[in-house]
């Protein structure tokens, strides 16, 4: 069989913006001259068949356009099959592509990774709840950024990242304290009161916000923050510093690495990717060097 490279794309991410890049991104390669076979899914259902079938005819690469969210929808058909991936980023938050400094501006330039780019090996975060496992890419957020995820996915106005910081202001108001239980690799359970966790394979979700600074997609380990209790005010103060990812030297924001956690918390709800996965109770662990993509030479050195 030739070789030829599949083009997995979502046409309705990021509000019409896959359909677009996924034209331009076909386009480009094949004024290369590459032999490109596509594929656009119509719901996240769709997308996930339509990896199976595209992988199944062995491509070179499987370049996926859309958001986080579509390529943490097929992530278990990818993650199986010997295939190295390329993501060209045509969503609202794009971290993956930030974490991996992918090229997010322009279709063509991020498609032309699946003929120039270097292999890397990334790890891949998997969430089990009530009995179900779903893998992730980004951050796991639990807790008052899980509801501002949630307010984000409801809110049709403004667009891109200025929407979910009009969602965090949202939730502001409905501020209240959970009470989060932890076991984190296997120690005693720990009662740890708090705002938010997040835990992440990368450093930023949001569309930019580092709430997991430093953490590094390729380490083998899971970076866990923990932000104490505070009232609107504190948030608000602390707010400015995780913008700039300046944060976890702050006393109410616990920061380590770990191999796995779960997490339990009376009316908890678990957001990855931009995604509800999981509530009540979850453990989460890391994939080590579950994915390999596609990426430009000069960042294979790390984020």
């Amino acid at each position: 069989m030739a070789e030829h490279i599949a083009v997995l794309s979502n046409p309705f991410s990021g509000k019409g913006r896959g359909a677009r890049a996924a034209d331009v991104a076909v386009r480009h390669l094949r004024e290369r001259g590459a032999d490109v076979r596509t594929y656009a899914g119509g719901s996240a259902i769709d997308t996930a068949q339509l990896a199976v079938r595209a992988l199944a005819e062995a491509p070179r690469a499987l370049v996926v356009v859309g958001g986080d969210g579509t390529l943490a929808g097929v992530l278990d058909t990818v993650c199986a099959a010997a295939v190295p991936v390329v993501l060209v980023p045509a969503g609202t938050g794009n971290d993956l592509a930030r974490a991996l400094e992918l090229p997010r501006g322009d279709a063509a330039d991020a498609a032309a990774l699946a003929l120039t780019g270097v292999p890397r090996s990334i790890d891949v975060g998997e969430i089990t709840s009530a009995g179900e496992k779903r893998m992730f890419l980004t951050i796991a957020a639990l807790g008052f950024d899980a509801k501002v995820s949630d307010r984000t996915n409801r809110l049709r106005w403004p667009h891109g990242a200025l929407r979910y910081y009009l969602a965090l202001l949202i939730e502001l108001v409905r501020l209240r304290a959970m009470d989060f239980t932890l076991v984190v690799d296997g120690e005693a359970p720990q009662r740890a009161p708090g705002t938010l966790i997040a835990v992440g394979s990368t450093s930023s979700y949001g569309g930019g916000m580092p709430i997991c600074a430093g953490a590094v997609p390729d380490d083998g380990l899971l970076d866990i923050v923990h932000v104490a209790p505070l009232g609107r005010r504190r948030l608000l103060r602390l707010f400015p510093l995780l913008l700039r990812g300046t944060h976890l030297d702050r006393p109410e924001v616990v920061h380590r690495r770990a191999r796995t956690v779960t997490v339990s918390a009376p009316g908890l709800v678990v957001y990855a990717d931009g995604e509800r996965v999981g509530e009540d109770e979850c453990t989460i662990a890391v994939l080590p060097a579950a994915l390999t993509m596609l990426v430009p030479a000069s960042t294979t050195g790390g984020e």
